[in-house]
């Protein structure tokens, strides 16, 4: 076996969560490219786009919808039940899915503050714990968590998304200190300022815009495709001693 062989996912399946667009789709197919059957979970059943790709790579894909806002604990149970009742197996979970709300933290709501907690922390945790009973009785697999920027600054008007990123950091190495002796791999990817919804206000924005890309020292913004090598790499037996890891894929802005 030689080195590339080991970052071969043939026979795995991955579950993503919002993987209908953006850093999701691009993850999820990068897994299919990489040989991995995919489940995808969204909160609409609109992953048409990123079944037709992985579909058109010769693998498998499950359509999963569920509303991470809404749901409970039980139901993320029942959504990995559902990816191992049509797949047999679960090797690889994606934590993608996010939302993010902006506004000076003295007038910060309630709402918002507790809409992105749910999604961007409880969803991952119980998720994460789902799939990692699985695991455990496979003996072993991956978890990937989608961390941030956030995770190691403070961000400007966006403080439910600066917790609940930074709570991804370090549930990351919790669980990676608690798995890692059951062959589950957990770690998370830190996206720099990538070109997805979540981030078209400030595209939009010339001033903030402009700000971001002078310290970026690639010079321009992440794409969905910039994670590919990254979370299959992660997924993969390539990383099989890296446990608790926050990698940044950033173009380098954290070292400006």
């Amino acid at each position: 076996m030689t080195v590339l062989d080991l970052f071969r996912l043939d026979g795995k399946v991955a579950l993503v969560t919002g993987a209908s667009r953006g850093l999701g789709q691009g993850m999820a197919v990068g897994l299919a490219e990489a040989g991995a059957d995919i489940a995808g979970l969204d909160r609409t059943p609109d992953c048409h786009e990123t079944c037709a790709q992985v579909e058109a790579l010769g693998r498998r894909f499950l359509n999963l919808e569920c509303d991470l806002l809404q749901a409970s604990v039980s139901d993320l149970g029942d959504q990995v039940a559902k990816v191992v009742a049509e797949f047999g197996r679960l090797d690889i979970l994606v934590n993608n899915a996010g939302i993010i709300r902006r506004a000076p933290a003295i007038d910060y709501t309630e709402q918002d503050w507790d809409d992105v907690l749910h999604i961007n922390l409880r969803a991952v945790f119980f998720l994460s714990q789902a799939a990692a009973r699985v695991m455990r009785e496979q003996g072993g697999g991956s978890i990937i968590n989608v961390a941030s920027m956030l995770s190691f600054q403070g961000g400007i008007l966006v403080p439910s998304y600066t917790a609940s990123k930074s709570a991804v950091a370090g549930i990351t190495r919790a669980l990676a200190n608690e798995w890692a002796s059951l062959g589950i791999h957990v770690n998370a990817i830190a996206p720099g300022y990538m070109a997805t919804d979540n981030t078209a206000p400030l595209r939009a924005d010339p001033v903030r815009s402009k700000a971001i890309m002078d310290r970026i020292p690639a010079a321009r913004w992440g794409t969905p495709d910039d994670l590919k090598g990254a979370v299959v790499f992660l997924a993969s037996d390539a990383a099989s001693y890296v446990n608790g890891a926050i990698l940044p894929v950033d173009g380098a802005w954290l070292t400006r």
